[in-house]
């Protein structure tokens, strides 16, 4: 299978810029007028407030060495609400949203589009630590609507209570994306939709909690006019679906008018109908790719007894061609079980085993050493870091965590030790760590744009362990717990909801 290669964007600095401020009393009484004025490199910083929505702005547009960032203040809250769009963009480039907030949106939250016309794409934008919840709506409306953007982002995001008809975030012939590291919760359709011709989207490390009809929508239904390009053979191709933990929704992964998706080292837990759908809504046999050759693999998925069926298979499609390898299935209270109801045979699949998480029912999905998942995973070169940023193993472990972790983001000190339990929290955890000698220490908790927002401990901790409680209130998402130990630094991730 072709792989993508999805390095960060790279933002450079620009020494002769400038910061236009916005707000009560700044220089810009808001984001309409600072936009009027903002030059390529130019930041943008928002000062507390909530302003209303409602905004267009076409052709907003840094350069490839000169970014536009529009970004909250810090230690600010920035809240765009109501309106049809909070902002549409129309043909934006390099251009760079963080920290705000959107929600009460009739139409959609944030709009980005090509101006309809994908011979000049929509490019290089990044939405990182954005908020966007509570549409008021019921329809078709979506907490993020992309339509015909290439080379982009979404990173450590929180999306809540969307639209019953939408989706989270609804991708129209969009390519190379990387959507990693974000929070999903109370969804209506899907919590992302990838359609229209997307194809070069990898979708990592993020968490979906009730995440809707299909949490992921890997294709769809798209009017033939919608396609980008309009000469695509396919919903969506060349996907990566990679460390992520699914919690509920009707169906986790559906594969729909899909060619050549990789769902590889996912976590599933109690889907309420089906684990997979095999579907084909875009049909015409002169144009169109039938859903097939797609892979799904290194997988830990736990039913219950109110599934329907492990997978639901339409017409049209080409399930056969569909790789099954290494996945853990288990049925938890059934220990007659045979297995799983799946289109071909599976190689290597581990039957009616539990895996061991550590805090299913708090949504710590950590697996021991001795899991059976552990070291069962089919060699693959990707994904490289488990849903916790550890680094897999070789050979590597079943599911979104890595049970032997050796390498990655969140490391664990050779010699120290460092928990954070249960993870998923509701804001309630406790941190435990162990030191083999005594040392200053501090642990700050820090929001995914990197900005500490609340110490948890400083002083002196002994050799040993020690453990204590925490309680935080902070809006729903991922974030960072950094421990700074002497001179050494671990970060470890937190999912807080």
């Amino acid at each position: 299978m072709l792989r993508f290669v999805f390095p960060l964007l790279f933002i450079p600095f620009s020494p002769d810029a400038s910061t236009l401020h916005v707000g009560p009393g700044q220089t810009y009484p808001n984001l309409t007028a600072a936009v009027s004025a903002v030059q390529p490199g130019d930041t943008i910083e928002i000062h507390s407030g909530t302003y209303a929505g409602g905004l267009y702005f076409g052709n907003l547009q840094g350069t490839a060495n000169k970014w536009i960032t529009i970004r909250a203040a810090a230690a600010e809250t920035v809240i765009f609400d109501g309106g049809s769009n909070a902002i549409q963009l129309t043909d934006p480039a390099y251009l760079h949203l963080r920290g705000l907030i959107f929600q009460h949106q009739t139409g959609n939250g944030l709009n980005t589009d090509d101006g309809g016309s994908y011979g000049t794409p929509a490019h290089h934008i990044i939405f990182e630590a954005c908020t966007f919840r509570d549409m008021s709506a019921t329809g078709n409306n979506d907490l993020l609507k992309l339509s015909g953007l290439d080379h982009f982002e979404i990173r450590n995001c929180t999306f809540l209570n969307g639209a019953a008809g939408g989706s989270g975030i609804d991708m129209v012939g969009c390519h190379y994306g990387l959507i990693k590291g974000n929070y999903f919760e109370n969804q209506g359709s899907n919590s992302i939709q990838c359609k229209g011709g997307s194809e070069h989207i990898r979708i990592e490390g993020n968490f979906f909690k009730n995440g809707g009809l299909r949490a992921l929508n890997l294709g769809g239904s798209t009017g033939l006019a919608f396609f980008r390009p309009d000469t695509a053979h396919f919903e969506a191709a060349n996907l990566q679906v990679y460390s992520n933990v699914f919690v509920g929704a009707q169906a986790a992964v559906a594969f729909v008018g899909s060619v050549n998706v990789e769902v590889v080292n996912n976590t599933i837990y109690l889907p309420e109908r089906w684990v997979l759908r095999i579907l084909q809504e875009t049909v015409d046999p002169d144009r169109f790719l039938e859903c097939g050759d797609n892979t799904f693999r290194n997988n830990i998925v736990v039913r219950n007894a109110g599934l329907s069926t492990e997978t639901n298979v339409g017409p049209n499609t080409r399930p056969q061609t569909f790789i099954f390898s290494n996945n853990l299935w288990y049925y938890p209270g059934n220990s007659n079980w045979a297995g799983p109801s799946i289109p071909v045979a599976e190689a290597n699949g581990i039957i009616n085993q539990n895996p061991l998480f550590a805090d299913p029912a708090n949504g710590d999905f950590h697996i021991p050493p001795g899991s059976p998942a552990a070291g069962k995973g089919f060699s693959v070169g990707e994904p490289v870091l488990d849903f916790y940023g550890l680094g897999f193993n070789l050979p590597r472990s079943v599911g979104a965590a890595e049970a032997n972790p050796v390498s990655g983001s969140g490391a664990v000190m050779e010699d120290t030790g460092f928990r954070i339990f249960p993870n998923p929290s509701g804001g309630q955890f406790w941190i435990e760590l162990e030191l083999k000698t005594g040392a200053e220490t501090q642990i700050t908790l820090v929001e995914p744009g990197g900005r500490c927002i609340r110490k948890l401990f400083s002083g002196a901790l002994p050799a040993g362990m020690s453990r204590w409680p925490v309680q935080v209130e902070v809006s729903a998402g991922v974030y960072w717990i950094e421990a700074r130990i002497g001179e050494a630094r671990v970060v470890k991730k937190v999912v807080l909801f």
